[in-house]
């Protein structure tokens, strides 16, 4: 997971929890991270349709979405980064070794499946569904 990623889940069930427009300040201020940060997620967001924005000095960030209809997979389109990746390489394609040739290949696959069973899982959970959580007290299945 990427904090882009992060960055953005937290800013959009923030906005629609506070049902206003927000600036990046007062966002990176409940996000807790700094305001250039959260200016450079929430032009993805802008990019991908999920939130609107005005300028000026009552300018900022809002969100005007179906809150049961914007979906965890979607905000990742949004951001564009994979979920599951590796950042760091074993092997060298050009070695004599069918070990070390080949493992970069083998395991830049597994890194696309997982992401991929992420991505689906991500279909699943939606901003109202993570509103919810918050609010009701219902904790996840890694919490239990």
């Amino acid at each position: 997971m990427t904090g882009e990623f992060t960055i953005a889940v937290h800013a959009l069930v923030y906005l629609n929890h506070k049902g206003t427009t927000l600036s990046s300040e007062e966002l990176s201020q409940n996000v807790c991270t700094n305001p250039a940060r959260v200016r450079k997620v929430m032009a993805m967001l802008k990019k991908g349709g999920l939130i609107e924005t005005k300028e000026g000095a009552e300018g900022g960030y809002r969100f005007c979405l179906d809150p049961g209809e914007v979906t965890l997979r979607r905000i990742d389109e949004a951001v564009g980064v994979p979920l599951v990746s590796a950042s760091w390489r074993s092997g060298n394609v050009d070695k004599k070794c069918l070990v070390a040739s080949g493992m970069g290949r083998i395991m830049d696959g597994i890194y696309g499946e997982l992401d991929e069973l992420c991505k689906r899982r991500l279909e699943d959970i939606t901003i109202k569904d993570i509103d919810r959580m918050i609010f009701s007290g219902k904790r996840t299945a890694q919490e239990r």
